[in-house]
């Protein structure tokens, strides 16, 4: 009985070894290769500026094929509440070649442009959970957006719209979407394999909130997860469950806690962004079919799974 526990120690312990050998050379695939576009409108360009030296914008390339159209503004909370503001340029990329200037704390770390870096050779020892970026740093991104809208000789004077902001992250990043969704400013929300610990449960030191946030929600909040063997999964479906005071919708795409990020231009999950910005923002009523009705989009894609309050 010994030998057949110490087999299945050793094979489990190789299994996680393959897994996360497999992870990490996925990851540096996914750094190996070139900035994208996106497929919208007005390609796409990721840029830093010196007027935000802690962040990194995703833009149209070429401001004047905006014409009279106006850019709408997503700031974004990386995975881990981490400093790399490049970790979903793809995702991010897209979002802008859609007519959006989308702004992420930190700076280039990985991909094209970033600076060489040592790589662990082992996982870090296990311990609580740090942020590198705080939610302030995050809304710092509408702060400064809204300035340079109003800034003379600022490429983007005059070519913003106050009204078209939201807010998006990814886990722990999504925790930092939900506290800036209060902000008054913000008019769209979106969810990445995230939700709230339920109360006294939190393990991320710089990160506070708790499940009263859900109730300062003033737009509707879209919620998309990774399926069951997302770890966010009872997190985020309890917000869903708790929710009860503005539209909200959880599609679920069985894909785990990572998402589509690293696909060709952040995968299956990055259109439902595009099109949830356009309906909750420029009331577009064409991406409004993704999301409303017994047979919108999502609900008819047997992929995803949906469920809803007040959408329809």
């Amino acid at each position: 009985m010994k030998l057949a526990a110490a087999v299945a120690a050793l094979t489990m312990g190789a299994l996680a070894m393959a897994d996360a050998s497999a992870t990490q050379t996925s990851q540096q695939a996914y750094e190996a290769m070139p900035d994208t576009t996106g497929t919208g409108p007005y390609p796409a360009v990721k840029r830093t500026d010196p007027g935000l030296p802690e962040h990194v914008l995703y833009q149209p390339a070429d401001l004047s094929r905006l014409g009279r159209k106006k850019l709408g503004v997503l700031v974004w909370g990386n995975g881990a509440c981490s400093d790399d503001g490049a970790s979903v340029r793809f995702h991010l990329a897209e979002i802008a070649s859609h007519g959006y200037l989308v702004i992420a704390p930190g700076r280039v770390l990985t991909g094209p442009g970033a600076p060489p870096r040592p790589r662990p050779q082992t996982p870090p020892p296990p311990g609580p959970l740090g942020i590198k970026t705080t939610t302030a740093q995050v809304a710092a991104g509408i702060d400064w957006a809204l300035a340079e809208n109003a800034r003379q000789g600022s490429p983007f004077f005059g070519r913003i719209d106050p009204r078209l902001v939201a807010v998006s992250g990814h886990s722990c990043g999504g925790l930092q979407a939900l506290e800036i969704a209060a902000d008054p400013r913000v008019h769209a929300v979106i969810v990445h394999n995230s939700g709230v610990f339920k109360d006294g449960t939190n393990p991320i030191r710089g990160i506070t909130i708790d499940k009263a946030a859900l109730r300062r929600l003033h737009t509707p909040v879209l919620y998309i997860m990774g399926g069951p063997s997302d770890i966010a999964w009872p997190n985020g479906t309890d917000d869903f469950d708790r929710i009860d005071t503005v539209p909200a919708m959880l599609a679920s795409l069985d894909v785990g806690h990572g998402g589509t990020f690293q696909d060709t231009n952040g995968g299956r999950v990055t259109p439902v962004d595009v099109a949830w910005l356009e309906w909750q923002l420029r009331g577009d009523e064409a991406a409004a079919r993704w999301f409303r009705g017994a047979d919108c989009r999502l609900c008819t894609d047997p992929a995803w799974t949906v469920r809803k309050k007040r959408i329809d």
